[in-house]
């Protein structure tokens, strides 16, 4: 009993929450882009709304219903995974196939409207377990209490297998990098040597020439 209780307490100190709560603001040519590190086959998600600031007031006020972000995902080969249009708030979702850092830019969609003044973007991004609504869970599948804590302990699990899985391919590609540049260095001085070795000859032969043409040898 005392072995499983201390199991649960490690699992829960290895998951690292992935979510990242934050505001920015954004003017009228401004382009903010966000870059999430985010092991393969992980869902993501995004919720986020958008302020419009009220000088009258001298604060943020609820946008209008005309004004929308623009949101771009590209993956780690820099192709681009989702492109549209959204409203003044909503919710932005995709899984990653590759593993690697995805890169999230918003802009808005439109200038007509904005006068100079500045948007202030609420954003939220949540990634793999964390995009689960358990509760919703638990009432669709009517799962007790233990039922629950046990599903999420087994995504918990999964998900810490993919970040390791993740740091592996990291690791891989950092070894892969560093032989690749050993391996440069070492034809780089392979290549420096046999350059002073070909000059130091051109210079013997030239200067028993000149010795010979002197008649000094």
């Amino acid at each position: 009993m005392i072995s499983c209780k201390l199991f649960v307490v490690l699992v829960s100190l290895l998951v690292v929450p992935l979510a990242n709560g934050l505001y920015f603001h954004i003017g009228e040519t401004e382009r903010k882009c966000f870059i999430e590190e985010i092991p393969d086959e992980t869902t993501v998600v995004a919720n986020y709304k958008v302020e419009l600031y009220d000088p009258r007031s001298g604060g943020f006020m609820p946008s209008s219903p005309g004004i929308g972000m623009h949101v771009e995902i590209k993956d780690p080969d820099d192709k681009t995974i989702l492109s549209r249009v959204y409203s003044s708030e909503g919710r932005i979702s995709f899984t990653s196939h590759i593993p690697g850092e995805h890169v999230l830019c918003m802009y808005s969609n439109s200038t007509a409207w904005f006068s100079g003044s500045q948007l202030r973007v609420h954003l939220d991004i949540q990634v793999g377990e964390h995009t689960i609504d358990y509760a919703n869970v638990a009432q669709k599948e009517k799962l007790t209490e233990l039922q629950l804590r046990i599903r999420q302990l087994l995504d918990q699990v999964d998900q810490i297998t993919k970040e390791q899985n993740y740091q592996r391919y990291r690791e891989e590609r950092f070894r892969q990098t560093s032989d690749s540049t050993n391996q440069r260095v070492l034809w780089w001085s392979l290549a420096q040597t046999l350059v002073l070795v070909i000059m130091g000859f051109w210079q013997m032969r030239h200067l028993k020439s000149f010795f010979e043409a002197k008649k000094l040898v």
